[in-house]
């Protein structure tokens, strides 16, 4: 498989009343998302809660994705962890459910070297025969992928792709000179979407595609179009909205707004809490300037 061009929704799990996971409304989003322009499916990211996922959990979710997309987009599972031998089984198990991709964030909490970093993404990519994204996202691991590493890691067969989300760009500049043209570049931050493009980036892993996922697509599309005018026109008319989806740490804000514009995705799990009052007033008011809150209930 070759990895897409475009808009990935990093898709949000949501739960029933009784906080299971609600295999139905998550069958729903993903049709959702197959009569819309998204590209490809994300999930068990950190927008789809993995942290909080049993294990039995986290693979279910991936196999029913996968037999609910039925080939229609490419179904990426997160498999990252602090464990490298447990992301190594990770990984496989979520090959064998038919996942056509992986997502793997750096280590957490362990903070890991550079060569710690190589080694454990390359043993990972070892033990799987499907492409694998890196994810660097140091804000949330407290540890960084730098430009000299990514191009080591891109040397391995399996290893096709990163999600930078760093908000860095002189470093994804630095990662697009030393990487081979084929490697895919993904914007990690929906408010730098343009400006990865801009520096040969391929597309974005979308929190912002929950919501908006034709516009967060055009978006891309237009940019590889030639278009640049109405690319960028959608990144600057996005970016109120995209600020209000971020004003409290995600997927809490995602998650509300779903809830907002009835597609009924249940609520959070501990220790992730409901916004405070004056940030959901906020993204009320972003999400009304869309004629978010009046889309039809799925």
């Amino acid at each position: 498989m070759r990895l897409f061009n475009g808009s990935a929704v990093a898709l949000v799990t949501p739960f029933t009343s009784e906080n299971q996971v609600d295999y139905s409304k998550l069958g729903e989003l993903i049709e959702w998302h197959l009569t819309k322009k998204t590209d490809a499916i994300v999930v068990c990211g950190t927008t789809g809660e993995a942290s909080t996922l049993t294990d039995q959990e986290h693979i279910e979710v991936i196999r029913y994705a996968v037999q609910k997309t039925k080939g229609r987009r490419p179904v990426i599972a997160g498999t990252g962890s602090n464990d490298t031998l447990y992301a190594v089984e990770l990984s496989k198990q979520a090959q064998a459910a038919g996942a056509d991709a992986l997502l793997c964030v750096t280590p957490y909490y362990n903070k890991a070297t550079q060569k710690g970093l190589i080694r454990h993404f390359t043993t990972i990519a070892d033990a799987i025969t499907i492409p694998m994204i890196l994810y660097s996202v140091p804000g949330r691991t407290g540890v960084n992928i730098l430009p000299e590493t990514v191009e080591a890691l891109s040397a391995h067969p399996m290893i096709q792709g990163i999600k930078e989300a760093t908000g860095d760009i002189a470093q994804v500049l630095e990662i697009a000179r030393r990487v081979p043209e084929d490697f895919k570049i993904y914007s990690g931050n929906d408010d730098m979407i343009l400006p990865v493009l801009s520096l040969g980036g391929h597309g974005v892993i979308s929190v912002l595609a929950n919501v908006l996922p034709d516009e967060t697509h055009d978006m891309v599309a237009f940019y590889h179009e030639g278009r640049f005018v109405e690319s960028l026109k959608l990144q600057k008319n996005t970016k109120p909205l995209t600020d209000a989806l971020f004003c409290e740490v995600n997927p809490i804000p995602v998650k509300t707004a779903l809830n907002l514009m009835g597609m009924g995705v249940g609520a959070l799990r501990a220790p992730l809490y409901e916004m405070e009052p004056e940030h959901l007033a906020f993204l009320q008011e972003k999400l009304s300037e869309w004629h978010l809150t009046e889309e039809a209930s799925l």
